[in-house]
């Protein structure tokens, strides 16, 4: 899979140029260095030989295979050398000119022009606007990248060519050695997906990363991640979290960046790590490159100084990881061969004269204990602290461990010594103890995600013709909002549960429908034109008889005229009032590019206030659907306080479940509101009370979703 780019038989680097300040130039130039063993050939009409290599006026003058093209010439021409490349046979370019889709409408048609000849002839296209890639094993470096790691185990993609330049800067500093690196650049057509799906078979890969800016089809990566998880971390920086980096990143490669709640759902539904920074990152990766699987959460400390292990121990609990409880064996065998003063408890103190071999009988120890999952050593540079020789010991201990082994040699000129042998030789070394706990946390979270069961979506059997003929009407009358009226029909069909209601069209018709639900009713202005009721006065709760109906049904016909004079009012809606129950809110945004995002938070001002609400992308597992009913804030409201029954949390699920169904049945629903869900205690259900949903627009309408909900994402 994509072998055409990284394992070629030979690689035409089409407008190579002699100049070394050129593009064309530097490519070839790494091309060569990479120690590539396939044929090279430079293209350029006005060269005989660069570098020592024969040129050619075109791809199309190669007597020999040619596999991947390179495509480095200004953005008129690229078209036409690409033609001669599917003639050719070549079945993969890299097309490193810019001047595409991020340049504005013109571009964008360029991008279509290239993309239309390279299925034409069934190539493969990175890029275009990009840097390059590289292949440490095979090896081979089409990019102009300063220079390449050495052969790793860590594959790095990143849709912007310039962070991509300085994250192998980084990597180079650092010791880190990657297996591959791609440009991913505008992403014409191949994109993360395409390299998840290929990294994931690939034997020298054991994590991924991933710099994002949008995706293209954010179901599919759902897919592509979830699949590559089982086997391999993803690990994944998504720019464009606020409205201003969002702006940003469509100016920069044309991409949608799209909600980021969608982003954060999606990346923790199919198991991606989202890392905050690139150096969050490699803090991640070189812990899962190079350690075997932390398979539990219990931790033991070993260092020689009080405090930074008592900020180790308190970042613990930041990534739902637990100070491990030494065995009283382990405890009696430190105390025998540790001074007195030590701490033999976790965390394990050896004292700040701590020679190497303190260190390593501490380490064997707790490393013997059944109840230590992982170990982290800690060490501050002191006057007789043995900086280069304990580094060496933990090498020493790593390399025979079932558990996984991180360090933090603290300090900087001192300890840098001791922290760069830590690196070179598979021991990720971390400043500071925090950094090193969240990559033990990032460990433990992805070994709880694959003991996980495959992703099973549940289904109901609903009354979907139903729907499908409502939407029918309502758009053949050329609406596109439903109210609550009709969006009872739409609940009932997919087995929600509502209240008992109907719709008068007179004072008298009103009475009648109030009688036979029962006082006290709820009454609510009927119209597709008020979708937000509460704006206009439009309900009036707690309707006793039927004096107070018929005044009622008169007030909301009057308050709807006059905030909206040409209204068409079908009557009012007389409810059955719900009592006892607790308010949430369950709702579902579509987002361009993972589809139908659901939401889920307690009403009034645990959303309004406290923006205590949560994503996920539709379909879910029941499972999923139960996470996300526990990670609101204000969950212990449901399970009960202070006397309060709980509330019937498996009504709730059952809800998003069958909301989630819904709109993932029905692609054309853009928005939807159930608001509020009443939720009644234990065993006695949920009611829909009020339901708005809007098709997808084909004339602007007022949106019905809350402002709040647009401030939590």
């Amino acid at each position: 899979m994509l072998e055409m780019f990284f394992n070629p038989r030979g690689v035409a680097v089409i407008g190579a140029s002699e100049s070394p300040n050129k593009i064309g130039h530097q490519v070839l130039a790494n091309l060569i260095r990479s120690g590539y063993k396939g044929g090279i050939y430079p293209i350029n009409p006005k060269a005989e030989e660069i570098l020592g290599y024969k040129c050619y006026r075109s791809v199309l003058e190669i007597p020999d295979v040619v596999d991947l093209v390179v495509i480095v010439v200004p953005t008129q021409a690229v078209a036409a050398v690409l033609e001669e490349a599917g003639q050719k046979g070549a079945k993969g370019a890299v097309i490193i000119t810019a001047g595409f889709r991020e340049a504005g409408p013109e571009g964008r048609a360029r991008e279509a022009q290239i993309l239309e000849i390279a299925r034409r002839y069934g190539m493969r296209i990175i890029g275009p606007n990009c840097l390059g890639l590289i292949n440490t094993w095979t090896p081979i470096d089409t990019s102009f990248a300063v220079e390449a790691t050495g052969p790793g185990t860590i594959a790095f993609c990143s849709q912007s060519g310039a962070l991509g330049t300085a994250v192998l800067d980084y990597a180079l500093a650092g010791d880190i050695n990657l297996s591959n690196f791609v440009s991913l650049g505008n992403k014409a057509d191949v994109d993360e997906v395409d390299l998840l799906n290929a990294w994931r078979e690939d034997e020298h890969t054991r994590v991924i990363l991933a710099y994002i800016e949008g995706l293209k089809d954010g179901p599919a990566f759902m897919k592509a991640a979830r699949e590559t998880v089982r086997v391999k971390p993803v690990i994944a920086v998504k720019s464009g979290r606020t409205a201003s980096g969002s702006k940003a990143v469509s100016s920069h490669t044309g991409s949608l960046a799209g909600s980021d709640a969608a982003y954060d759902a999606a990346f923790m539904q199919a198991g991606v790590f989202r890392a905050r920074s690139v150096q969050e990152l490699f803090d991640y990766a070189i812990a899962f490159a190079s350690q075997p699987t932390l398979k539990g959460n219990r931790i033991a400390i070993v260092t020689n100084a009080g405090g930074p292990g008592v900020m180790a121990t308190d970042a613990l609990e930041d990534y739902h990881l637990t100070l491990a409880k030494l065995r009283p064996e382990t405890e009696q065998a430190l105390a025998a061969g540790l001074p007195a003063a030590a701490n033999i408890h976790n965390p394990v103190d050896v004292l700040g004269d701590a020679p190497r071999s303190r260190y390593v009988f501490a380490l064997d120890l707790v490393l013997k204990d059944p109840d230590v999952d992982g170990v982290l050593v800690i060490l501050t540079p002191q006057s007789n602290t043995e900086v280069v020789p304990t580094a060496e010991a933990v090498i020493e201990v790593s390399t025979n461990a079932s558990q996984p082994i991180l360090a933090c040699w603290m300090g900087g000129k001192v300890s840098s010594a001791g922290a760069e042998l830590l690196a070179k030789n598979g021991v990720p070394n971390y400043p500071f103890p925090e950094r090193a706990v969240a990559a033990l946390g990032a460990m433990y979270q992805y070994y709880v995600y694959q003991q996980q069961p495959p992703l099973e979506i549940e289904t109901f059997d609903v009354d979907r013709a139903s729907v499908a003929a409502l939407f029918e009407r309502i758009r053949q009358e050329g609406r596109n909002t439903i109210g609550d009226a009709e969006a009872q029909d739409i609940l009932k069909a997919y087995g929600i549960t509502t209240p008992k209601s109907a719709v008068g069209a007179t004072p008298e018709e009103a009475v009648a429908i109030c009688r036979e639900i029962g006082y006290p009713v709820v009454m609510k202005i009927a119209s597709p034109d008020i979708l937000h009721k509460s704006d206009v006065g439009g309900i009036i709760v707690g309707v006793k008889s039927d004096e107070e109906a018929r005044a009622a049904f008169d007030t909301l016909i009057q308050r709807a005229l006059a905030h909206k004079p040409g209204a068409t009012i079908w009557g009012v809606q007389v409810q059955e009032m719900v009592t006892n129950a607790r308010e949430i809110i369950i709702g579902m945004n579509r987002d361009p590019q993972f589809g139908p995002l659901m939401m889920f938070g307690l009403g009034g001002i645990y959303v309004e206030v406290l923006k205590d609400v949560v994503f996920r992308v539709a379909p879910m597992s029941r499972r999923q659907a139960e996470e996300m009913v526990s990670s609101i804030r204000s969950y212990k409201l449901l399970t009960g306080v202070r006397g309060q029954p709980p509330a019937d949390i498996h009504a709730v699920v059952e809800t998003i479940l069958r909301v989630a169904q819904l709109v993932t049945d029905f692609p054309e629903i853009a928005e939807l509101d159930i608001n509020p869900l009443l939720v009644r205690e234990e065993g006695r259900g949920a009611v829909a009370v009020d339901m708005r949903l809007i098709l997808k627009q084909t004339v602007p309408v007022e949106s019905i979703l809350v402002e709040e909900r647009s401030s939590a994402q």
